[in-house]
């Protein structure tokens, strides 16, 4: 009875830890949270950055200094998520692309992906480097203070924030080509890309 209680709890193991790392057919559930949370918080910022640009920079604007500090603190949060999503990424297996794929839909689905990697980590640094040229310094979460990364510089502090609008724009039509290409995969083709990103 004990052998069978603890042979039990050992499959019970082995198949969440079968559920919590990629295999050849599906991502796993670190995968999978990493991916929906980072979108929630990169669709998040974008749209506060939109936002915030048609906010008037004449006098004491309240509400679009609270909202750049919080863009700050989400786009500190998205640089770490970032960077341990690419780790976990490295540790783990990629789930193999269905079969029935052309090769030129493959090699378009690896170049997006590293456009989106590229994105989201160019972002947040040229955020980084944005506030340190303006002198303000960086939090992340408010836990602690990040160290700047260049001097207080205005000619740069307007270069950054040029850089940053730009990357902003072409994440966003990396975003819908990302998109349109998962929803044509699920509707038309009717295969498993989107259900293999699904808990």
């Amino acid at each position: 009875m004990i052998k069978n209680k603890e042979e039990t709890t050992k499959y019970k193991m082995i198949k969440i830890m079968k559920e919590i790392k990629n295999t050849k057919n599906k991502y796993g559930l670190i995968s999978i949270i990493f991916h929906w949370l980072m979108a929630l918080l990169i669709i998040t910022l974008l749209g506060l950055g939109l936002y915030m640009v048609d906010l008037p920079d004449v006098g004491f604007n309240a509400l679009k200094i609270k909202l750049i500090f919080l863009h700050k603190e989400l786009g500190t949060l998205v640089l770490f998520l970032v960077i341990m999503r690419l780790i976990w990424r490295l540790c783990n297996v990629e789930p193999l692309l269905s079969p029935h794929i052309p090769q030129w839909q493959k090699l378009g689905a690896r170049v997006a992906h590293f456009s989106l990697y590229g994105f989201m980590f160019a972002l947040p640094m040229t955020g980084w480097l944005m506030s340190s040229a303006a002198g303000i310094p960086m939090t992340f979460l408010g836990i602690f203070e990040l160290p700047p990364l260049i001097s207080p510089n205005i000619y740069r502090m307007r270069l950054f924030i040029e850089i940053h609008e730009w990357l902003a724009y072409g994440l966003i039509a990396i975003l819908f080509v990302h998109i349109g290409a998962a929803l044509f995969h699920h509707f038309i083709d009717k295969d498993d890309t989107l259900r293999k990103m699904l808990p």
